[in-house]
Protein backbone atom coordinates (compact mmCIF):
# COMPACT_ATOMS: atom_id res chain seq x y z
CA UNK A 1 0.00 0.00 0.00
CA UNK A 2 2.88 2.23 0.87
CA UNK A 3 4.42 1.68 -2.67
CA UNK A 4 0.62 1.68 -4.53
CA UNK A 5 -0.99 5.09 -3.15
CA UNK A 6 2.20 6.72 -1.83
CA UNK A 7 5.09 5.97 -3.99
CA UNK A 8 6.95 5.31 -0.68
CA UNK A 9 9.65 2.59 -0.68
CA UNK A 10 9.59 1.77 2.91
CA UNK A 11 8.16 0.27 5.79
CA UNK A 12 5.40 2.04 7.99
CA UNK A 13 3.75 0.88 11.03
CA UNK A 14 0.64 3.07 9.96
CA UNK A 15 -0.63 4.61 6.71
CA UNK A 16 -3.56 7.17 7.33
CA UNK A 17 -5.90 8.14 4.29
CA UNK A 18 -7.40 11.34 4.71
CA UNK A 19 -11.01 12.01 4.27
CA UNK A 20 -11.89 14.83 6.77
CA UNK A 21 -13.94 17.88 5.40
CA UNK A 22 -14.40 21.25 7.14
CA UNK A 23 -15.34 20.03 10.72
CA UNK A 24 -15.78 16.13 10.24
CA UNK A 25 -13.24 14.08 10.93
CA UNK A 26 -13.09 11.14 8.49
CA UNK A 27 -10.32 8.58 7.26
CA UNK A 28 -9.40 5.22 6.57
CA UNK A 29 -6.16 3.70 8.76
CA UNK A 30 -4.49 0.38 7.93
CA UNK A 31 -1.68 -0.83 10.46
CA UNK A 32 1.26 -3.10 10.01
CA UNK A 33 0.92 -5.82 12.82
CA UNK A 34 4.66 -7.06 11.87
CA UNK A 35 6.12 -3.48 11.96
CA UNK A 36 4.00 -2.81 15.44
CA UNK A 37 5.88 -5.88 16.89
CA UNK A 38 9.30 -4.80 15.46
CA UNK A 39 8.63 -1.26 16.77
CA UNK A 40 7.89 -2.70 20.30
CA UNK A 41 11.02 -4.58 20.70
CA UNK A 42 13.26 -2.16 19.66
CA UNK A 43 11.47 0.35 21.69
CA UNK A 44 11.80 -2.03 24.86
CA UNK A 45 7.99 -1.23 25.00
CA UNK A 46 4.68 -3.61 25.28
CA UNK A 47 2.94 -4.57 21.78
CA UNK A 48 -0.29 -2.55 23.30
CA UNK A 49 1.51 0.64 23.91
CA UNK A 50 3.12 0.95 20.83
CA UNK A 51 -0.03 -0.36 18.98
CA UNK A 52 -1.87 2.79 21.10
CA UNK A 53 0.89 5.10 19.74
CA UNK A 54 0.37 3.50 16.57
CA UNK A 55 -3.55 4.48 16.29
CA UNK A 56 -2.85 8.29 18.34
CA UNK A 57 -0.11 9.27 15.60
CA UNK A 58 -2.99 8.09 12.64
CA UNK A 59 -5.91 9.80 14.77
CA UNK A 60 -3.30 13.02 14.70
CA UNK A 61 -2.88 12.78 11.29
CA UNK A 62 -6.55 12.84 10.71
CA UNK A 63 -6.71 16.38 12.74
CA UNK A 64 -4.33 18.06 10.62
CA UNK A 65 -0.97 17.44 12.32
CA UNK A 66 2.05 16.31 9.66
CA UNK A 67 5.32 14.55 10.28
CA UNK A 68 7.54 15.49 7.25
CA UNK A 69 9.67 18.00 8.73
CA UNK A 70 11.43 17.68 11.85
CA UNK A 71 9.56 20.19 13.49
CA UNK A 72 6.25 18.99 12.77
CA UNK A 73 8.01 15.72 13.80
CA UNK A 74 8.57 17.33 17.33
CA UNK A 75 5.08 18.69 17.41
CA UNK A 76 3.38 15.20 16.38
CA UNK A 77 5.65 13.49 18.87
CA UNK A 78 4.35 15.55 22.06
CA UNK A 79 0.57 15.53 20.53
CA UNK A 80 1.19 11.54 21.15
CA UNK A 81 2.84 11.42 24.45
CA UNK A 82 -0.01 13.88 26.10
CA UNK A 83 -3.00 11.53 24.72
CA UNK A 84 -1.08 8.32 25.68
CA UNK A 85 -0.79 9.83 29.36
CA UNK A 86 -4.60 10.63 28.87
CA UNK A 87 -5.57 6.26 28.23
CA UNK A 88 -7.38 5.17 31.69
CA UNK A 89 -5.40 2.60 34.01
CA UNK A 90 -6.24 -1.07 32.87
CA UNK A 91 -8.89 -2.59 35.13
CA UNK A 92 -7.18 -4.84 37.52
CA UNK A 93 -7.68 -8.61 37.79
CA UNK A 94 -9.36 -8.45 34.36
Amino acid sequence: MNKEYLQHDYYTDIITFDYSENERVAGEMYISHDRVLDNAKNLNISELDELHRVIIHGVLHLCGYKDKTKKDEILMRLAEDKALKMRPLPLLGL
